[in-house]
């Protein structure tokens, strides 16, 4: 009876708190910003959820759009939002918000300072504008957020990229906030290069791979966009409209997107965001002309030009208003074009080299219209061969070294042309590997049009090679009987298992580059692909086993696990794994 009374009141206690805090008024937590969830303590994983502005630099008065969102389908469902001075405790400025979702609170005696949470339901996206107070002594500031997943789940301190006051030098180094970044001149500047999707369909045209991705969250996320603002009153296009253009992702020298008639590389109006030999990063203008280095144009009418680069990820803002201009027209922003993205090294003195990855937008865009772009399928070269080496490697080329290596007992007695069933079955496999290889071979570097860098086409040519090698060694081998005839059987199956090896992680890399889906689900289809035969290599070791040895434990095992069963079943799973795979490469 007394456990029940206690129960009661502790339930008393407890409840009216939980209340409390689900309708986000949160005073208590000004400071710390943790809240007071029964002695649970925040989360120490990275948080689901992030803070994100739309500038990196602020001045008395401005005002900044801060978005808190989601990152991936986890909602949230408390929260609480501050601005603070970098490495500081008090709320600066003052907040607005709209619609239903968030409210304003007073912390430390500033009004309007901290948003919260209105009511525990679910929240994918909250946007407030933040106000700068005037100030004597403006420092560099960061937006800090509480999220709550649920009662005992929270993460505290979630903190948005450092915001640099324009007037004064802050005093913090380019390392205590995460980057170094340069302007068109190269000299340093102090404020930390934010590109984030925040804004994406409601201010700016947002085109990456894959899609819906975040760059400010995803460090493999291949981002572009563009904001366009209204000319002047008074003023007539091209002149008088303003493009704020946004470039950001993982490469060895470049990044670049470009504007285009038809999809494809020649004539098209480009912007590079490159890494010069000095480490530093810079926006060039040119033309493209094909696949070919493109010509470089004067900057024209480009200005606010920023670039950074980290952790080997390539950042760069800038506005224009220089018109579009390809070869068939000179047009203003609000003329649809394609949307090309491209991405690769530079050589030692800075110029760009063949991209090693592309994409480009499924349907011509107007930039002035804010929008979420899809990216087009891929063209039927790089289709057939992907479907080609799939083909090859992962079933012909499959099938023929398990026959030389598991099934050479079958059709024992039947020597059509005076050779073993088992040698013409291996020999033919691996002779239409060996041609469907030479075909992909071709068919993509007719595409290409020349090298290109990165470790796919390394890869594939080193299977190529290989490939040609191995049936050239076979006309040199010794006879049957001959005392070194071992030599050559173990360097034809070491030479196989290195050109399989390099074909699958071939492969695998052809298949990052083409799917353009957030969870790369071909390159898991194929992970599906070599476990399953993994899997089967093994079923088909313990079978030979089974067969050469005379234990009684491996009779029964012969007898669950025939070898025909075990073909079959393989046959089959290699099969619908393939078929599956082609249907992504179809569908891509």
């Amino acid at each position: 009876m007394a456990r029940t009374v206690l129960l009661i009141v502790c339930v008393g206690l407890v409840l009216p708190a939980v209340r409390c805090y689900s309708t986000g008024f949160i005073s208590e937590a000004c400071d710390s910003m943790i809240p007071a969830h029964g002695g649970y303590s925040p989360q120490t994983s990275p948080s689901p959820f992030n803070v994100t502005s739309n500038m990196t630099t602020y001045q008395d008065g401005d005002k900044v759009t801060v978005l808190l969102q989601s990152t991936g389908s986890t909602p949230f469902g408390g929260f609480m939002l501050q601005a603070r001075e970098f490495g500081g405790e008090i709320p600066l400025g003052s907040f607005k918000v709209t619609g239903q979702a968030a409210q304003l609170l007073t912390c430390n005696q500033a009004p309007n300072s901290t948003v919260s949470h209105t009511s525990k339901l679910d929240k994918n996206l909250i946007l407030a504008t933040w106000t700068a107070a005037l100030s004597k002594d403006p420092k560099p500031i960061e937006f800090r957020a509480t999220f709550v997943q649920n009662y005992t789940t929270f993460w505290v301190n979630v903190k948005s990229l450092t915001l640099s006051y324009s007037g004064v030098f802050p005093n913090i180094t380019p390392t205590s906030i995460g980057t170094t970044a340069s302007t068109s001149s190269g000299s340093l500047t102090p404020s930390m290069l934010s590109i984030t999707s925040a804004g994406c369909e409601v201010t700016k045209v947002c085109f990456s791979k894959p899609l819906h991705c975040n760059p400010a969250v995803d460090r493999g996320c291949y981002f572009m966009s563009a904001s366009v603002s209204p000319p002047p009153s008074g003023s007539s296009p091209p002149s008088g409209s303003v493009a704020q253009f946004e470039m950001k992702g993982p490469s060895p020298g470049y990044v670049s997107f470009g504007f285009s008639d038809d999809r494809q590389m020649g004539n098209d109006d480009i912007y590079i965001c490159a890494l010069e030999t000095n480490g530093f990063v810079q926006v060039q203008h040119a033309f493209s002309t094909g696949k070919r280095k493109p010509n470089t144009l004067p900057l024209g009418n480009v200005s606010n030009v920023m670039g950074s680069l980290e952790d080997g990820v390539i950042s760069c803002s800038f506005t224009s208003m220089n018109p579009i201009s390809t070869q068939q027209r000179f047009t203003d922003f609000n003329t649809p074009y394609y949307l090309l993205y491209a991405y690769g090294p530079t050589s030692n003195v800075g110029d760009i080299r063949f991209h090693i990855g592309d994409f480009s937008s499924s349907d011509k865009v107007d930039i002035t219209n804010p929008q979420l772009v899809s990216g087009a399928g891929k063209p039927q070269s790089v289709k057939a061969h992907g479907a080609l080496m799939l083909i090859a490697w992962m079933t012909m080329a499959t099938l023929g070294m398990m026959v030389a290596r598991y099934l050479k007992s079958l059709a024992k007695g039947h020597s059509p042309f005076g050779k073993a069933v088992w040698f013409l079955a291996h020999v033919s496999l691996m002779s239409l590997t060996v041609l469907a290889t030479s075909i992909a071979f071709i068919v993509i570097f007719s595409y290409v049009g020349g090298w290109s860098g990165g470790a796919h086409p390394v890869l594939g040519c080193l299977v190529m090679i290989l490939a040609f090698i191995q049936p050239l060694a076979t006309l040199f081998r010794c006879g049957p009987d001959h005392r070194l005839r071992y030599v050559f059987n173990w360097l034809h199956m070491l030479n196989a298992v290195v050109i399989k090896a390099l074909a699958v992680a071939a492969i695998f890399t052809g298949l990052q580059l083409f799917d353009n889906t957030e969870d790369q689900v071909l390159v898991k289809v194929m992970g599906g692909f070599v476990g399953w035969e993994a899997a089967f290599y093994l079923s088909f070791e313990l079978y030979t086993s089974c067969i050469n040895k005379g234990k009684p434990l491996l009779h029964l095992l012969c007898m669950l696990i025939p070898g025909t069963c075990v073909c079959v079943r393989f046959s089959l799973g290699n099969l619908a794994f393939l078929v599956a795979l082609l249907v992504g490469i179809k569908v891509a």
